[in-house]
Formats: structure tokens, C-alpha cells, sequence
């Protein structure tokens, strides 16, 4: 396949950017999206240019640091699928492709395709610690959790941080990437005594970094490699308005 790219290119957070034209030649169809992305590299680097700056680890749709905007869609144009996994067999031969980095505000350009995505951290930093009781352990079978909840739970907690929700976002929101979080841990028992202040912890903290307000556009859904639904944004708000209307008091275990 021989290709176009359009890369934009940015050399730090404080310089100008552009998009820059680039020739993907005699490329795989077998290819991954970011194995193009080397191969191109490869050639800048032979040909004496600086190479593009994209970030990726674990290659299989775990981490999620392979976040990139294709032709502007998170991810790229099939569903369910995080970049690493996109492969050359999706376009055509003479495609026009435009690549960019994640564009939100809580976001910022380190360099070329590669965003600080260090704000999702810290609202997990906020949720603070799971209780774990000491002594000897209880019995698999002693407290029983419903297969509803179960199964929404380990939807929730599939979330690879991605943040492909908020640059999809028309409002840079991060809720579903916030109520997925809470979700997993506040569907579980392990999760009760903190379940109240998890939940508030995390939505003030995510006001703080910046990201805008949840209009329930539903593109974040759309945009998630893991295909978390928004109905878990509806669960984090419940959470939060009641510990906003009750007054604090001491961590209890509270039921769904």
C-alpha cells in the first residue's frame, strides 16, 4: 500500500505546530497502525529527519498509551479498537490519512502525537485507598455479589486510561473515563467503606484539571476502545449527589 500522511508536528508544549506531509511507501496491509508509524520512522531517520514523537507501550490494547486522533476519530475508524490494534487492512491503497494528537484542554502537546495525560492519574490519586481488613480470610462464598453487578463492574473496570473519551468529548469531558473508576470499585464490596468519598473525591478532582462539564453527548462512548457505556456516568452522578446532600460522617459500607 502506499499512503499520505498528514502528521502534525509540534517540537514542545510552548512551540507552534503544523501538519506535515508525509509518503508512506510499499506498506503492509498486515501492518499495525503504529508499525506504519515505525516504518516511517525508520525512513526519516535513514533520510537524516527528526523522527515522529507517538507514545506506546504494551502494543495490545492494555495500556492505552497508543492514543492518537486518525482522520478525527479517536483511535481511528473501527469500533471497539485502541490503535495498537488497528491494522493497514482498514484503509486503502492512495489514502489520504490525517493523524493527531489528543486536542483537550487537560491535555497538553509534550511533543508531535505525544500529550500529558498525567490529569487521569491524579483523579485516581483522588479516589484514595481500598479498606483491607486484616486477620484471616473470609470465605470465598461468605458474601455474595449479584451477576449484575458483577458483570457491570468488570465492564467498568476494562477502562485502559486512554482518554480517547475526552477527545472525543465535544466539552473535553472526562466522565466516563471518572465513572468508570468509580463504578468498578462501588458496584463491589471491597469498595463500600470509601464508595462516598471516592466519588466525591474524584469528580472534584476532575473539576480542578480542567476538563469540561458532561453534556451526555454520548461520543465518548462511541470513541472507547473498551465500549464502556455512558450509563456508568449516570451511576458516578448518584454517587456524588449523595454525598453532596448528606452531611460527612464516618466511612460505613453502603449498598447499591
Amino acid at each position: 500500500m502506499n499512503l499520505t500522511l498528514h502528521v502534525w508536528r509540534q517540537a514542545g508544549p510552548d512551540a507552534s505546530g503544523r501538519m506535515v506531509r508525509y509518503e508512506a511507501r510499499d506498506i503492509s496491509p498486515e501492518m499495525s497502525f503504529l508499525e506504519m508509524l515505525d516504518v516511517v520512522n525508520e525512513r526519516l531517520m535513514e533520510a537524516g529527519e527528526v523522527p515522529i514523537a507517538f507514545d506506546h507501550d504494551c502494543r495490545e490494547g492494555i495500556c492505552g498509551s497508543c492514543s492518537l486522533m486518525i482522520d478525527g476519530v479517536a483511535h481511528g475508524p473501527n469500533r471497539g479498537t485502541a490503535t495498537c490494534q488497528l491494522h493497514m487492512r482498514s484503509f486503502r491503497d492512495g489514502d489520504e490519512i490525517h493523524v493527531e494528537p489528543w486536542r483537550a484542554r487537560a491535555f497538553p502537546v509534550v511533543r508531535d502525537l505525544v500529550v500529558d495525560r498525567a490529569a487521569l492519574d491524579r483523579i485516581i490519586a483522588a479516589g484514595g485507598y481500598v479498606s483491607a481488613p486484616t486477620g484471616s480470610a473470609p470465605d470465598g462464598n461468605a458474601t455474595l455479589v449479584p451477576k449484575d453487578a458483577v458483570e457491570t463492574a468488570m465492564d467498568a473496570a476494562q477502562c485502559i486510561g486512554c482518554g480517547a473519551c475526552v477527545a472525543a468529548c465535544p466539552n473535553g469531558s472526562a466522565s466516563l473515563f471518572t465513572a468508570a473508576k468509580i463504578t468498578h470499585l462501588g458496584l463491589l464490596p471491597q469498595g463500600q467503606p470509601e464508595r462516598a468519598r471516592r466519588a466525591r473525591r474524584m469528580v472534584e478532582r476532575m473539576d480542578i484539571e480542567g476538563f469540561g462539564q458532561c453534556s451526555l453527548y454520548g461520543e465518548c462512548q462511541e470513541a472507547c476502545p473498551k465500549e464502556i457505556s455512558i450509563d456508568t456516568i449516570t451511576r458516578m452522578n448518584r454517587d456524588y449527589l449523595r454525598t453532596a446532600l448528606v452531611p460527612p460522617r464516618a466511612p460505613a459500607a453502603e449498598s447499591d
